[in-house]
């Protein structure tokens, strides 16, 4: 495979992978998969939460095709899409982990509409408590905010307000 080929497989990769990551949270973590996901509508009383396992969980297939594509002959396509699917959880981790739940301690402060836009998407996904009647599943992608919060009035599934 061709250098610019596989370029496009790994950039093609991480698009592909909002799409996955957008039916995992929807109906995978916020379906059977609750038990781990609950954790991370909750106050997070350490640094850890049972939702980080989902972090385990989702790089298996990566590393699979990493070391199928690199040590088991199985086609120069594999290491590109292992890769592209390790890249989409680094830029998973410093949106979600670092920038939205600031998770690390970062001053980072978004300017731009895009990034302000995510990051209160994400807010609002939060905003429910419950498995249910939440909005916005999606990381690198997000309706308007004023779309959203149409939403979470329709299914009034806001959370109580905190003391």
């Amino acid at each position: 495979m061709n250098l610019p080929t596989g370029i496009l497989l790994f950039l093609g990769t991480i698009l592909a992978m909002e799409g996955v990551a957008y039916a995992a949270h929807r109906w995978i973590m916020h379906g059977p998969g609750w038990f781990l996901h609950a954790s991370h509508h909750r106050e997070r009383p350490g640094l850890f939460e049972a939702n980080d396992w989902y972090a385990a969980i989702f790089a298996v297939p990566s590393i699979v095709l990493l070391w199928g594509g690199v040590q088991s002959d199985w086609g120069q396509w594999a290491p590109w899409v292992g890769a592209g699917i390790a890249a989409y959880g680094a830029i998973y981790f410093g949106f979600h982990d670092v920038i939205v739940h600031r998770r690390i301690a970062t001053r980072y402060l978004p300017k731009s509409d895009y990034m302000r836009r995510i990051i209160q998407a994400h807010r609002l996904h939060h905003a429910v408590e419950t498995r249910r009647g939440t909005v916005s599943f999606g990381f690198l992608w997000a309706p308007e905010p004023r779309v959203l919060k149409r939403q979470l009035r329709e299914n009034a599934g806001l959370r109580s307000p905190r003391s």
